[in-house]
């Protein structure tokens, strides 16, 4: 195994593999939920050939290790004897203490981050081809009337669109259901004749005249059911598995092991669909949209300001892993409004990092530091910004800081310029695809968005010319 060595010695720095809880991982970081943390040894994992850092946020201990992670990810659970499926090694019980010790907003981080990181790649993945279409479409070099136009459209919004179904997947994993069951449930609020349902006439309305005003199509045992188009929705999803999984465990201690196998997905998934359409789905909606609103009018009162801040903090919500939240906001937004004019604030965040590391490249004569240079400027590029936070600017603080103002400078700009975000991707440069409408193309919010970044970049190298120049090594080892 390539990485066996570095495994091997990660985990008997972090307490041997029994003090390993969970683990599972985002785009550079290892994530492990460890059962005692202070048996841990923070130095000698740091010390460790291939780790950046550490990182101890949300009841996780996180262990930088770079656009690889993947493959240390998959070499660690061989070599800890478990698979994709089984990486939570704990009983539930066990995970219930647990969390009771936890502080509220670690127990939120800890549950963003566990039912998001697993499909942040597919979505950043359908994000990149969802914008390279309306670049094509917007450059004319491709009809949206065209078989080609239709079916990679179908390739881009596939995992966006049945969103539920995926995240019925992770979320009941991560609340200790079983996968499947959350996974059918997701597949009940995209089911196909919901929408031809909805199409036709309505029985009545409900709280007309109201924000919350509602067409009912069908009952329930005479009950009103609120039909809603769930399609690409975050939050329905996630608190029905919630339910579900309790729902799950509860017809699991009671049910004779002769019933069990079908007896429990089968009153668990009657219970859990059916409180979906009459109850939960409707208010989750609600609260989907208000919260998406809420959000964007704060941001609407300075969108400057808020840019400013936005993008000037990011960087440091990332290096604390509680940007999980904002994560959280971007695909709800995406989701309720089809567009995100918060989260795009961040898109210089990238530039502005690569922009420092480049300047410390150039003037260090420190041969390991140039070497690590490199690599993290080209990932910068491309949006992955922990190798040069962790591998080069972090370590400096001023570089680090300054790379978050000229950060901020771009974000002021997005903010100014009225850049939305139409699809969830990556930052960098494939991040300026997420900001073309796809139905009006080139505006001037992608010029803006594009001076953002290439501001940041310019600004960053001043800032350390200027600021930064005592604040990197001139050893030559």
């Amino acid at each position: 195994m390539k990485y066996e060595k570095m495994i091997e010695e990660i985990v008997e720095k972090i307490g041997g593999r029994d003090n390993i809880s969970s683990v599972y991982h985002c785009a550079t970081r290892l994530r492990l939920q460890l059962k005692n943390e202070a048996a841990a040894d923070d130095e000698a994992v740091k010390a460790i050939e291939g780790v950046l850092s550490i990182v101890k946020s949300g009841g996780q201990y996180q262990i930088v290790i770079g656009q690889h992670v993947g493959d240390v990810y998959k070499e660690m659970l061989a070599m800890l004897g478990v698979d994709g499926e089984k990486t939570e090694v704990r009983d539930a019980k066990e995970f219930k203490e647990e969390m009771k010790k936890k502080k509220v907003t670690n127990q939120f981080i800890d549950l963003i981050s566990g039912v998001f990181t697993p499909i942040l790649g597919m979505l950043t993945a359908t994000g990149v081809i969802k914008g390279l279409l309306a670049l094509l479409t917007a450059t004319g070099l491709l009809s949206t009337a065209s078989g080609t136009y239709q079916i990679l459209n179908i390739v881009g919004d596939c995992f966006f669109n049945f969103l539920p179904v995926f995240l019925g997947y992770t979320a009941m994993k991560k609340f200790g259901g079983t996968p499947f069951i959350g996974m059918a449930i997701g597949a009940a609020l995209v089911y196909p004749s919901l929408t031809t349902i909805m199409a036709g006439e309505p029985l009545y309305t409900l709280f007309a005249g109201t924000i919350f005003e509602s067409p009912v199509y069908v009952t329930f045992l005479g009950i009103p059911v609120i039909l809603m188009n769930y399609a690409s929705s975050v939050i329905p999803a996630i608190v029905t598995c919630y339910f579900a999984a309790k729902v799950e465990k509860f017809f699991a201690k009671r049910m004779s092991d002769l019933f069990k196998t079908f007896a429990v997905p089968a009153l668990t998934l009657i219970i859990s669909i059916v409180l979906a359409f009459l109850i939960i789905g409707p208010v989750a909606s609600f609260a989907s949209s208000l919260l998406g609103a809420a959000f964007t009018a704060l941001f609407d009162l300075n969108a400057t300001i808020s840019g400013f801040l936005y993008g000037a903090l990011i960087q440091v919500c990332v290096m604390f892993g509680v940007h999980w939240g904002f994560v959280a906001i971007s695909v709800n937004n995406l989701a309720t409004m089809g567009f995100d004019p918060i989260t795009i604030a961040g898109l210089s965040s990238a530039f502005a990092q690569a922009g420092v590391v480049l300047m410390i490249m150039l003037k260090t004569r420190n041969k390991k530091l140039k070497s690590v240079c490199g690599p993290a400027i080209l990932s910068a590029m491309v949006g992955i910004t922990e190798p040069a936070i962790y591998g080069v600017t972090l370590q400096f603080k001023k570089p680090f800081i300054l790379a978050c103002l000229a950060s901020g400078i771009g974000g002021a700009i997005i903010g100014f310029g009225g850049v939305k975000q139409y699809f969830y991707g990556t930052n960098g440069i494939f991040g300026w695809l997420q900001v073309i409408n796809p139905e009006t193309g080139f505006d001037s919010s992608v010029v803006a968005a594009i001076i953002a970044c290439i501001v940041s970049f310019a600004a960053a190298i001043i800032l350390m010319a200027v600021f930064g120049k005592n604040s990197v090594p001139q050893d030559q080892k």
